[in-house]
């Protein structure tokens, strides 16, 4: 089972080391496992691609249309694997993220889609509660919508990986969503193919700038109802974000 990483990454130069040293580390931990890692240069204007270049084994792409789902595509066409792990460029894997995904898998023929939950090493304690919240709100709605509605499932945006031939099936990314409710847009085109797994067994670190930047509530807020927007009427509310980058 060959599983292909992307990465997206537009202006990361500071957090893509930390990044890729994590998804090595845990490429050298499970040697049986084929992987390849894609970072896609998403119309950067500072070192991402030279930083990128630096780690052995890594395949830089160029996507000059700048958008997280531009860039999600971009490393989708050009990666080989069986299965395609999106992990963003501010993320850490945790030991054991991958021997768990892949055991997923393989246990599972039934499985096209596997995700987990943010945990934020860089938030405060207080807003990382409030995250364990709203994930709690999220994970109720996505028991409602996969075995009561069987309209859709949960998906994290920076931590899910799905099979290539469910991904193929469905088009691949939607590349008119910029940003918000992307990741829910692909657990609702992928429920209609197969089983579409949210487990908080399969976290991942992440940064907790935007949270912090723009106020938790705020942003659990708008990803909320971007969620339940994509969810039950097919669209996203928010269609402009703003790019936080660490100074």
């Amino acid at each position: 089972m060959r599983l292909s990483f992307v990465i997206p990454a537009y202006n990361e130069e500071k957090t893509l080391p930390l990044c890729l040293q994590s998804v090595l580390n845990e490429v050298a931990r499970n040697e049986g496992i084929a992987c390849e890692i894609i970072v896609v240069n998403n119309a950067s204007t500072d070192k991402t691609p030279e930083v990128a270049r630096k780690y052995g084994g890594v395949k830089v792409v160029n996507e000059p249309r700048k958008g997280l789902t531009r860039a999600r595509q971009a490393g989708f066409v050009k990666s080989r694997g069986e299965l395609i792990a999106n992990v963003d460029a501010d993320v850490v894997l945790p030991e054991g993220w991958l021997k768990k995904v892949v055991d997923e898998f393989s246990e599972n023929r039934e499985l096209i889609c596997l995700s987990g939950p943010h945990h934020y090493y860089d938030a405060p304690v207080f807003t990382r509660a409030l995250t364990r919240a709203f994930y709690g709100f999220g994970f109720l709605i996505y028991l409602i919508n996969k075995h009561v509605l069987r309209i859709g499932s949960m998906v994290q945006g920076g931590n899910f990986i799905v099979r290539r031939s469910a991904l193929e099936k469905i088009g691949g990314f939607d590349t008119s969503i910029e940003f918000y409710g992307e990741d829910t847009d692909i657990a609702r085109r992928l429920n209609g193919v197969g089983d579409v797994k949210f487990s908080f067994s399969l976290p991942i670190y992440a940064s907790g700038r935007r949270l912090m930047e723009e106020g938790v509530v705020k942003t659990g807020a708008r990803y909320a109802a971007n969620f339940l927007s994509v969810s039950y009427f097919k669209k996203s509310l928010t269609k402009e974000h703003s790019d936080l980058r660490n100074n």
